[in-house]
């Protein structure tokens, strides 16, 4: 596993407003990575996440889609676990969903973190859903980095990097 991440910007989040959308399968892996990433939100001073959980991650595309519709939230982040199995299933899943994924967000000008391990096996989830490295707190990051991004660029006509 790669323990790079990227740099962590500090993000005032006050009056952000987040969504977490979270799969039931692999409840307990992907509950550790939804904690996570609601410490970092709520430390970032941001309003507190609305979370809501779907079925499976096949069905997180659906539920972001519609709450990116709402035009409500600043980032939407889609958490689940997808652990490969005896078939290709895992690839399907973790395939489909980020290409959606990526088409909600540029399509609905709401950033949509794509939070969704797609892993060979058990082992390789709890190293990325644990205690000392947790990808929920980089998902949480980018959404809060992403959402002042768009906030920046939507208020103003001249850039300003």
């Amino acid at each position: 596993m790669s323990l790079d991440i990227p740099s962590v910007q500090e993000i005032d989040g006050s009056g952000l407003r987040l969504a977490v959308l979270a799969s039931r399968y692999n409840e307990a892996l992907v509950d550790s990575l939804v904690g996570h990433a609601c410490a970092v939100i709520e430390a970032s001073g941001a309003d507190k996440p609305v979370i809501d959980r779907v079925p499976g991650a096949a069905e997180l595309p659906f539920a972001a889609a519609t709450l990116a519709k709402q035009n409500f939230f600043d980032a939407i982040i889609c958490i689940g676990v997808v652990i490969a199995g005896d078939t290709n299933h895992h690839e399907i899943i973790g395939d489909s969903t980020a290409t959606a994924l990526l088409d909600i967000s540029v399509s609905q000008g709401v950033p949509v973190i794509n939070g969704i391990l797609v892993v060979n096996n058990l082992a390789q989830a709890e190293a990325r859903a644990g205690r000392t490295i947790n990808r929920g707190k980089e998902f949480a990051h980018a959404a809060l980095e992403m959402a002042q991004f768009t906030k920046r660029w939507k208020q103003t006509n001249q850039p300003n990097p």
